[in-house]
């Protein structure tokens, strides 16, 4: 079998008819390709499996829930050197099937692509907030990160080399499977091409399965999820920065450079404000490496295996210490008679060389307990 073309189906008896035909129509025009149509069924509750199997589709039952999980169950249930998939309500351009396919055997790429941005996208075809703000940032982001030249990468619609797409590792079961798809294959250093196709309005009145704020976020979440180290170094160089000038504050006072007061108590309150933010940020890309293959800098490294008793004596040492400022402004605080103290610089100097450590700890206590439920 040269070609397997699947579609993802949940209640789509009003358009995957059209879509089947509009497939076969153009994978016809080779006598020569050996094809099949699959219909990743996902539980749908209407006519679909039966009319996919009376338009010749081979319908596979796929029980786990979501958009990923249909492709990801027609895609092992396919015969084809190349796997081909679309939605199946009716808004790609079905007949550029046979061209995305030649393309992409010819080029013997890994992954071809059918890019809208590149072709016609007919009026109310696609939300604007989609086709000029969502698509375009998720691209731009996945092409700095992962080195990719794509123009579109929520296209639905594309074709795979089989035995490539096997050693992807695709775990997705809801919509971010086209981001995973993608990235994987860009750290694989897999071949892609792209054709340009379009995408039309759906033929019918349909409840889309898209939601716009979730899935996007979704997207936005597993890119970076798979880039643990750009969170890393963030998170190093804020804590760095801001500790380094939280100090120079305590050791000069408030100074003017240039007409500009600065290293007084509002500068050293965001300079707090920036290292505790740098610290989540940091604290988040540890527990980030616990999931990905990714190794994380020595630094990091050595406080994800640290040693429990050393984590357990840095955790107490951090609490004394944190109880002796507050017992030493209670005590100023009654020798004043409990009016009010004047030692805003030199406690916010004290809160970021304390908060900053405990924060890290208390994180790492957190990644060693999820480290040990991985181990366990």
């Amino acid at each position: 079998m040269d070609l397997t073309f699947v579609f993802p189906c949940l209640n789509e008896s009003r358009t995957i008819a059209l879509c089947i035909d509009a497939v076969r129509r153009s994978l016809e025009a080779d006598p020569a390709l050996k094809y099949e149509i699959v219909v990743a069924d996902n539980g749908s509750t209407d006519d679909s499996r039966r009319i996919a199997a009376d338009h010749g589709a081979r319908v596979v039952p796929v029980s786990q829930r979501g958009y990923g999980a249909a492709l990801r169950g027609g895609i092992e249930a396919a015969e084809g050197r190349y796997v081909m998939f679309a939605d199946a309500d009716g808004t790609y351009c079905y007949e550029h099937s046979l061209e995305l396919y030649r393309t992409t055997s010819k080029a013997d790429a890994d992954m071809g692509i059918a890019s809208r941005m590149k072709g016609v996208i007919e009026a109310g075809a696609m939300p604007p907030l989609h086709r000029h703000l969502g698509t375009p940032v998720l691209t731009t982001l996945i092409n700095l990160l992962f080195k990719g030249r794509l123009s579109d990468c929520n296209s639905g619609f594309r074709c795979l080399k089989k035995t490539a797409y096997d050693t992807w590792g695709i775990r997705a079961s809801g919509m971010e499977f086209a981001s995973e798809l993608l990235i994987k294959a860009l750290k694989h250093k897999a071949s892609t091409v792209e054709i340009p196709s379009g995408l039309r309005p759906p033929p019918v009145e349909r409840t889309p399965h898209l939601r716009t704020w979730r899935d996007g976020m979704r997207h936005l979440l597993f890119i970076l999820s798979e880039r643990p180290r750009l969170f890393e170094l963030v998170g190093m160089l804020t804590i760095v920065i801001t500790t380094l000038l939280q100090g120079v504050a305590a050791f000069t006072g408030p100074v003017k450079v240039a007409g500009l007061n600065i290293f007084d108590v509002h500068s050293q309150v965001l300079l707090l404000l920036a290292s505790l933010v740098g610290t989540q940020v940091y604290m988040l890309a540890a527990a980030m490496f616990l999931q990905r293959s990714e190794q994380p800098r020595a630094l990091t490294r050595r406080l994800i295996e640290m040693d429990e008793g050393v984590l357990f004596f840095q955790l107490v040492t951090l609490m004394g210490a944190i109880g002796l400022v507050i017992g030493w402004i209670v005590l100023q605080w009654a020798r004043s008679n409990f009016a009010g103290l004047n030692y805003a610089n030199s406690l916010i100097v004290w809160m970021h060389f304390l908060a900053v450590p405990s924060m890290i700890a208390f994180g790492m206590l957190g990644v060693h307990i999820l480290r040990k439920g991985r181990m366990g």
